[in-house]
Formats: C-alpha cells, structure tokens, sequence
C-alpha cells in the first residue's frame, strides 16, 4: 500500500541501484524510488522484507511479468538478491495509483472510465493468454501514468491456470470473486470479476463492496449479486450497466467468456461499429487487419482510443505564439501563415487531421492535403485556437521522453524541409513538405504515446549492432515489441484521421529502388520525393558530417533521374535544408543536447543554433545613461563582468529545478488545487532556483490600491513582506513603474545612483537588497499582484534566456492559478 512517510532505506544500495526514497510499502515488500546507475534511469526497486527461503515463490513475479510485453503491463528489469534479501526491479512510473487518483477526483465520466478499463482488459488478456492469473487486481494495483494509461502492477500472487486448486484463500477482500473466497484453481474469470468491481468503483467513486470488514466483504460476495453503486452518474447509461453486471455475475459461467470478450463489448459501447473510420482493404505487413469497431490490432486500438481521449502531441510554445500574432486579424497574410504553421510538426497533423473530418472535406470538395488551403478553409480563428490547444513540449513530465519528441520532431521538419526545395522545379513545395513529414509518423506517435516501447525498439536496434549480428531493422524490432510496424501504425491512425491517399502513399517505404525516369503519375513523383528526402535526413541524422556528404552525393546519384533533377541540384537542397534548419532553430531558440545526433541537422557545428547555452557568459553590461530609463535594464541585459555567480548558476542545476517545478505544479492544477500551496510551490521552486536570498508574494490591497506583501520564503521574509508597500494609482516609484508597465525587470546592481535614485522609501529603508526581480503578474492589462526576489550581492541574480521562459512560465502558472480560482 502507499506509504505516508519517507525513511532512510535499510540500505542505499542493491546491485547497482540507488534507493532514492520510498514509494509504497506492504505487509510482504516495500517499493523504493531508484537509479540505475549503468542505463541512468530511474526504476522501482521492490524490496522483499526479511530473508526469505530459496524454494519461497518469490520469483513467481518476476517469472510471470517477465513473459508478459503489453503497453499497460508494468515490465519487470530484474530479479536478484542483495545478500539474503530478494529484490525486484521494475519500470518506474511517475503518476498515482488508481486508488489515489479516485479519492482525489472522484467518480470519472463515462468515456474516460471505459477508455482507461480497455487498458486494463488488455492486459489482463495478454496475462491469460499466457496462462498468468493475476488474482489481485484492484484500483491500488493500477498505475495511471502521465498520458492517463492505466498500467496494470503487482503479479506477487499471480498463478498459473493449471494450478490445481489449494483451499488458500489469497486475494484482497473486497475486490476476490466467490470462487476465490472458496480456495478454487486460479482461472482468468477470476480477475474478469475483479475489473467488473474496479470499473463501477472508477464510475461511482465508491466502491461497489463497501464492507471494510474481510469477513463481511467476503460473505457479502459469496451470498448476493452485487449491486452498483447508487450514485453512477447519469452517463452510465443501461446498455454499459448491462455489460458491467455481466463482469459481476457470481456464477463464473454467467461473466464474459474471457477479458478480450468483455474489452470488445467496452469498445462497442465506446466507439459504436457505425462510429468507427470506413473499412478499407487491409495492408499486408505485421498488424494489419479490419474488425468491428476496431483495426484488429490491439496496440493500434490502444493508440486510437489514447488519442481519441487524450491529448496531441505538442506543439513548441514559440510556434504557438508567432501562430497566435499570425492570426490576430482575418486579413493577415495566409502564405505567411501557411509558413509558421509549416514549421510545427503537430500543428500541421492536427490541422490536416481536423479539415479532413467529413464536415470540413465535404464543403472544401474533397480530401484536403495542404496547409494554405486548410487554412482559408477553416479560418484564422480556428488556427489560432488549435495551437493555443495544444500540449507545450517543455510541460511533458518525463524529459527524456520530451527530448526524444523534440528530436523526432526535428527529423520530419528536416525532412519535410528537404522535400520542399526538391520539390520547387516540380510545382509541388507544400505537398512535398507535407508528404516527407508524414512519412515517419508512426513513429513520432510511438515516441510519444509509448515510451518504454520506443526505448525497447531503439534498444534491440542498437544491440543488434553493437553485437556484430545481421542487423535488425527498425521496423522488424517495432513488430517483435508493438505486435505492428511502425509504418502499419502510422497508416492505421492516418486512415482515422481521414487523410487523403496521396498522403498515405507518402508515408509507405520503398519496395526496391527509384525508378530511372520520373513518373507521369503525380502521386507517385510525390512519393519518390518525399522517400528520397527522409533517407537522406536519416543519412545526416546517422552520420558524421564528413561521411553524410559521401553518402547523400551517392544517393542523390541514384535519386537524380527518378526526381528528374541533378544530383548536385539535391546535394545543394540538402545543404540549403540543414542551413535553413539552424537558422529556424535559432529564431525559435530550439537547442538539443551536446550529444544528441539531431545537432547533426543543423549542419557545420559552428552553426550558433548548435552551440550549447552557456550559462556563465560575463558581458559587460553598459550603465544607463542620463537618457536610459532604467527599466530599459529588463532581464534580457547581460550582467555585468564582475557578476558575483550564485551556486545554481555555476553548477547548472537551475533549468533543472525549474522544470522540475514547473512539472510539480503542473501536476497540482491538474484537478481540484488550493491556489496558496500552488503559489508556495511556485516560490519555493524560484527560491531554490535562482539562488534568491528570499522570494516574497503581494497582493492588490483594494483598500489601499496598492499591492502588500502576503508571505514570503527565505532570510526574514515574514519582516520583508510586512514592508512591502507598491502603490498602483501613479508612477511615482521604480516598483510602481514596473508593475504598471507590467514589465519583468532585473536589477543586477541596485546601488548604481540611476536606480538607487527610482528606490521608494520604504525599500530602501527596510529590504533595499542591492540586486532584485520584480515579475508583475497582470490581469486584463492591470496588476494584480507581484512576485519579488532578491539577493545579498550585486549581480548575484543571473538568468540566461531559457531560464528567463522557465521562471516566465512559473509565473504564467501562478496567473493561471489565480484565473481557475476566480
């Protein structure tokens, strides 16, 4: 069960994981937060308590998970023993328990309660199918993690199905079947029972056993046909209230037949068969196939049902904003439009996506396959709308995952860049753009909806090579791992999206070399394009720039006559491309790790765009003069030479923290929050980033008009709150000035006479700090409140640009905060 404290582990080492802290802890095992310090990612340890006899089942569940590769199965790393004490490693996954998520939000609507069991029953499927019974699932063994998938955890009671029946009750009361209660053989009606329960329990908030007492609960099960709840909202309508109470039939005999049964009639009453996308023949290749409401593969239903419920996949913030400055008027320019929406990977998917519904196709006289027509086909209000929608890549709790996105993102966008200058002789640009980026959308989606996955997929790959074996492709390690490759799972969801054919042509690989004339077919020349410039971004992406430049001469070589173009002509686009991707990386302040192959796209390493932030630049700042307002000195100034460094900066440790507060509290707002401990998590995380002396919080005063300190962190907070006094009715201070202007300022050296002179009286009488932060927070275009830092030396507050966004967003989120509590 979940623990409510944290305590110093009994050791803080087994193998070679680090026990970080504890995360749950039960009557056989405690779980503890890990690192691995070989792969460098964090894992569940399960400590198993007490030495316990080599012939005990401990390794039952290790044994049983480690048969088992499904999306929503929790995969088990390794087994072992510390000494004498056996331990378990496993996939750690930040999010709640089901249990935990329950008591904070409630009962969950409809859709989203059934879309999450089809998770569960999926599962539950591949473990019988294996002939594993789990035989103690309950909300407490769920985990939901960051895109809301439930994954199933905990097989330490799970039996085979031919195990004879013992006469052991094993199970927890409340959630055993009767022929549990009873001591029968394991069998997979079993757990059926079991998701029955936990589904009313996800539809009512309560659950359906409500007995606490294991005797009563028990006898309850054997001896009455359980009832649901009777506060199931409305949305549970009497054909899901059938399926349910069938889950719950106390005679085995009268449940589903087995979990697939019981998914598939979920499904049905999810997405009815007259709901779901128009049957077409299916492709050959691995996971191909048509049903009922369904594709006939699970991981390509599990992905639909994901994106049908949940999120896209996010945009980059800066394209949100230039969109939404694109879109202000009806009579901006739509080329220029057309072109900021180009650069965004997932805003041109989500667009194409919405104008190819039937709504949109109908009117526009067909299958849409271009932005700039997408565009003058739904407006620039919509636009602005679909980006403002979407997820922010830098929000994505797991970074690893957000950085791997970010990258596949730079692929199609190089890609797509390359197709669009080959395909400027052809009188096709956009569509060739288009076309290239969608070649690889599988996956992107795979980066981005399953994680462990992709990192199994790039893992068999790379250890195919390193061990000298014939290499295993890319697609062939996605079909061992996903059950589909990664070509079939990107035409699947482009065949739900409605996408027109010259797309999914695009988006299929070549079955043999181009041809040796160009093609009189357009869809075909558009093909050949959009393949030849995916190759050789994966030839820049894999190579070294000195061998790439071989390579790309060598296939332009074979592409020239297909494309009817010299192969210098593409050597030269291929350039061109990777310049205009560091230019583009450099306006929109995109940057990937030092060693990521993605820096590859960007061309010579001298590019700027390349080059790694630094964080510890000493430009000199010039002093304002007589003419300089001082509040010219905003964050962007450089600080000056003799800047006194604070720890953080010097050790690099702020993006960090930042990001990691951003994520906490985005995690916070994400259901029912209380706005002060939102705002003390929002001060803390500045407080510990910048390296701040204190960080303080005021208010607007209506009373007054003026904004008062409330509370504060650090060095006599409580004291320097009290003091703080900003005036909103005229300029008549630097304090004052900034929060009208609403204009973030840093002040590195607030003893300079410009600014000591703009000081109030009352800071320079109580906190007067010689370097501070004002961050007005505004509400329409008035000051509403204030967050303040400070530090004890001249200069001692340094933020570069992407710490000046992060500690931006903070206070963005503090604004938000304040919205939703309005």
């Amino acid at each position: 069960m979940p623990s409510n404290f944290t305590q110093n582990p009994p050791v803080t080492r087994v193998g070679r994981f680090e026990l970080k802290r504890e995360l749950g802890q039960g009557a056989q095992a405690t779980v503890w937060l890990g690192w691995d310090v070989h792969l460098e990612r964090e894992v569940a340890v399960k400590l198993m308590l007490g030495e316990i006899d080599a012939a005990d089942p401990w390794l039952q569940e290790a044994r049983s998970v480690s048969q088992l590769s499904h999306p929503n199965i929790v995969p088990v790393f390794e087994a072992d023993r510390h000494g004498a004490q056996p331990y378990l490693v496993f996939e750690y996954v930040s999010g709640p328990t089901l249990a935990q998520q329950l008591r904070r939000t409630g009962a969950m609507a409809a859709n989203d309660a059934v879309a999450m069991m089809l998770g569960v029953l999926d599962a539950l499927h591949t473990a019988h199918s294996a002939g594993v019974v789990h035989r103690d699932l309950k909300p407490s063994n769920i985990l939901v993690d960051a895109s809301g998938r439930a994954r199933v955890m905990d097989f330490g009671i799970a039996a085979r199905v031919q195990q004879p029946a013992s006469g052991d009750i094993v199970g927890t009361p409340g959630y055993m079947s009767p022929e549990a209660i009873r001591g029968a053989a394991p069998a997979p009606a079993m757990d059926i029972f079991a998701a029955g329960l936990v589904l009313g329990e996800m539809l009512s908030g309560q659950r359906v056993v409500a007995e606490r007492e294991p005797s009563l609960a028990m006898q309850r099960i054997l001896h009455q046909d359980l009832q649901l709840p009777a506060n199931l909202s409305s949305a549970v309508d009497d054909p899901l209230r059938a399926l349910l109470l069938r889950a719950l039939a106390r005679d085995p005999a009268n449940r589903w037949p087995n979990a697939k049964d019981f998914r598939d009639a979920l499904q049905q009453w999810l997405a009815p068969a007259s709901d779901a996308p128009t049957a077409e023949p299916a492709a050959s290749g691995a996971g191909a196939g048509s049903g009922s409401g369904g594709s006939g593969n699970a991981t390509l239903d599990f992905l639909l049902r994901r994106m049908r419920y949940k999120t896209d996949f996010p945009a980059l913030s800066d394209s949100v904003s230039r969109i939404r400055k694109a879109t202000n008027s009806e009579r901006g320019s739509l080329a220029a439009l057309s072109d900021e929406i180009l650069k965004d990977v997932a805003l041109t998917n989500k667009l194409l996506r919405l104008v190819n519904t039937a709504h949109f196709s109908s009117s526009g006289g067909g299958n849409i396959s271009t932005v700039s027509r997408a565009v003058s086909l739904v407006g620039f209000t919509m636009v602005r709308d679909l980006a403002t929608s979407l997820v922010l890549l830098e929000h994505m709790q797991d970074k690893t995952q957000a950085g791997q996105v970010f990258e596949e993102f730079l692929r199609a966008l190089m890609a797509g860049t390359l197709a669009a200058k080959l395909g400027e002789s052809l009188h096709n640009s956009e569509d060739a753009f288009i076309g290239a980026m969608f070649h690889n959308l599988g996956r992107l989606l795979t980066e981005y909806y399953f994680v462990e996955e992709a990192r199994q997929i790039r893992g068999i790959v790379a250890a195919a090579a390193l061990a000298g074996s014939a290499l295993v492709s890319e697609e062939a390690a996605a079909v061992r791992v996903l059950g589909i490759s990664l070509e079939e799972l990107g035409l699947g969801v482009a065949k739900s999206w409605g996408l027109p054919e010259s797309l999914k042509r695009c988006m299929r690989r070549s079955s043999g070399p181009p041809p040796i004339h160009p093609s009189t077919n357009p869809d075909e020349q558009l093909r050949w394009l959009t393949l030849a410039a995916n190759q050789i971004t994966e030839i820049v992406l894999h190579n070294e720039p000195k061998a790439a430049r071989a390579k790309v001469a060598k296939l332009a070589a074979g592409y020239a006559r297909a494309l009817g173009l010299s192969a210098a002509a593409i050597e030269a686009a291929t350039a061109a491309a990777q310049r205009q991707i560091a230019q583009m990386a450099a306006a929109m302040d995109m940057s990937v790790g030092a060693a990521s192959p993605a820096r590859r796209l960007f061309g010579s390493p001298a590019t700027p765009a390349a080059q790694p932030a630094d964080t510890t630049e000493t430009h000199k700042a010039t002093a304002p003069t007589d003419a300089t307002d001082p509040l010219d000195a905003t964050l962007a100034t450089p600080r000056p030479a003799d800047t006194i460094v604070s720890p953080r900066a010097a050790n690099g440790e702020t993006v960090q923290l930042l990001s990691k507060g951003i994520e906490d509290i985005t995690g916070l707002m994400v259901e029912n929050f209380k706005l002060n401990e939102v705002l003390r998590v929002i001060l803390d995380t500045m407080h510990r980033a910048l390296g701040a002396r204190r960080v303080l919080f005021c208010l607007h005063d209506q009373k007054l008009g003026m904004l008062t300190g409330r509370f504060g962190l650090g060095e006599d907070a409580a004291k320097a709150a009290a003091s703080m006094r900003v005036p909103l009715k005229e300029v008549g201070d630097l304090f004052a000035a900034v929060c009208l202007k609403g204009a973030d300022t840093l002040v590195t050296d607030a003893t300079h006479g410009h600014f000591a002179s703009r000081l109030p009286l009352w800071y320079s009488s109580s906190i007067n700090a010689p370097a501070f932060l004002l961050m007005p927070m505004m509400m329409k275009g008035s000051p509403f409140a204030l967050i303040y830092a400070d530090h004890g030396c001249a200069g001692g507050i340094a933020l570069d640009d992407r710490e000046l966004g992060l500690v931006r967003t903070l206070r963005n989120q503090a604004v938000m905060a304040f919205k939703q509590q309005a």
